[in-house]
Formats: C-alpha cells, sequence, structure tokens
C-alpha cells in the first residue's frame, strides 16, 4: 500500500534572507519499505528557532521514517506525530496504488 505524506526538507540551494532553509512537498511512501518510526525532536526545535516554513503551526511535532531500500535505507521528515503516522499507516488513510 500506499500512503500520502507531507515531507520536510532541506533545500539544496542557499535561501534568500527572508526564506526558510527547509520546505514541504507531498511524498507518496510504500508501506512495505518502513521499518521504523520516531519522533524527530531536532526538526520540532527547528521550528520553533523559526527555520521551517512559515505555514507550520508551532505546536506541530514530526516523525522521523526509516525506509528500508535492500543493503542500505534512507530517513525522511514527515510532518506529524509518530501516532498519527502510525495510524495512517494502518490504513486510516491509504490511497491505492
Amino acid at each position: 500500500m500506499i500512503i500520502q505524506l507531507v515531507e520536510v526538507y532541506k533545500l539544496k540551494q542557499l535561501p534568500k534572507a527572508d526564506q526558510s532553509p527547509y520546505s514541504l512537498r507531498d511524498v507518496f511512501i510504500s508501506t512495505e519499505h518502513i521499518t521504523c518510526l520516531r519522533e524527530d525532536l531536532i526538526t520540532s526545535k527547528n521550528l520553533q528557532s523559526g527555520l521551517l516554513p512559515e505555514e507550520l503551526d508551532s505546536r506541530q511535532r514530526f516523525t522521523k521514517i526509516h525506509l528500508n531500500r535492500g543493503l542500505s535505507g534512507i530517513d525522511l521528515t514527515v510532518v506529524g506525530d509518530p501516532s498519527t503516522i502510525q495510524k495512517k499507516l494502518s490504513g486510516k488513510t491509504l490511497l491505492k496504488g
């Protein structure tokens, strides 16, 4: 199954003085490749420091998702606390892929 989440990612180009070094984008993830969820406290601290996009609520929490890619893995930070993300993984908001 595939789920849609909102990823927080760091821009590759240096931002302008009034621009956040981070941005948001939709990401579609295969639930079969997720091996670990944990709260991302560093991203929460970045939000409190004003480094994340302004459209995020200051109370927002974040989850780091580890995806298994065979011999390697990748970590993504998504908007939402681990409990909310786990509910999405269990089928409440699944997309058919």
